[in-house]
């Protein structure tokens, strides 16, 4: 690392500190929401809490206020989706669900499964809560159509804007930074989560690495800024899970055992309610 390099992570650190986030990445005022799969719970890493798809109270505990579970992927339905949403929902956490499309199969046809899903579920049991905050999470190769098909259809069914997750891919930089200024008005309806777990990786075509989540943002051309940011995510080596934490906060949530998919949200508590009531689903 240069010098210059290390002046603009110190000053980034700086820029957390004032977001309510201290430099181990413990939330102080910041708020934390936990995003799941059926690939979750991950193995058991060291010693501490551990959590459960029945079970998410150590999730809670630790200061997640926000459980995200996926309900699909590319046409298949994840088991654990309802487990994970009626734990959470038992601890009073926020719920929300996202569905990961792949760009070779049709983009309605995921967009309805995504709904049937979510429909069924809400009418399968007796929640505490009343409402699903609906998030679209894009292949990395995905089309403008593919994903505006996508969003569109789910606001057809439902009056929602999903909230848009994208990965730190060139081609998705590429697309949307190029799109039409009518396609980035349609994107600006949708909350922009972004996925960051690194200050230097990301690099290509004619962008630069992205430091920050803001620079990230930038480079897509979309939005004014991020909403939620994935700073903590995991990868898989030899058959093992391993976090991938942005430099600065800790590798591990709390005092879990294991790694976790981990968010932080941008604003006061009054506005994650409501981002959390504009962009669900309520029945």
């Amino acid at each position: 690392m240069n010098i210059l390099q290390a002046f603009f992570l110190i000053l980034f650190a700086v820029l957390l500190s004032h977001c309510g986030v201290t430099g181990g990445g413990a939330p102080r005022g910041g708020t934390q929401i936990i995003n799941v799969s059926a690939y979750d719970p991950k193995e058991q890493h060291r010693s501490g809490r551990a959590y459960s798809a029945t079970d998410v109270r150590a999730l809670r505990d630790n200061g997640a206020v926000g459980l995200i579970a996926r309900c699909g992927k590319g046409g298949e339905l994840d088991e654990k989706c309802q487990q994970f949403l009626t734990s959470a929902d038992r601890c009073g956490m926020k719920l929300g669900a996202y569905y990961r499309t792949i760009a070779t199969i049709d983009a309605v046809k995921q967009a309805d499964q995504f709904v049937n899903g979510m429909q069924e579920m809400s009418r399968s049991r007796m929640w505490n809560q009343r409402e699903f905050l609906l998030c679209a999470d894009f292949d990395a190769n995905s089309s403008l159509g593919h994903m505006t098909r996508f969003l569109d259809r789910v606001k057809q069914r439902t009056g929602i804007d999903c909230v848009v997750y994208l990965e730190n891919s060139l081609h998705l930089r590429l697309t949307l930074s190029g799109a039409s200024e009518s396609i980035k008005q349609r994107f600006r309806r949708c909350p922009y989560w972004v996925a960051l777990y690194s200050n230097e990786s990301g690099a290509g075509g004619p962008f630069p690495a992205p430091r920050t989540p803001s620079g990230l943002t930038k480079q897509y051309n979309v939005w004014s800024n991020w909403q939620i940011w994935q700073y903590g995510g995991v990868e898989w080596e030899r058959g093992c899970s391993n976090p991938k934490v942005y430099p600065g906060f800790s590798r591990y949530f709390g005092n879990l055992d294991r790694p976790v998919e981990r968010n932080l949200f941008r604003g006061s508590p009054e506005q994650l309610q409501q981002l959390w009531t504009r962009h669900s689903m309520k029945w």
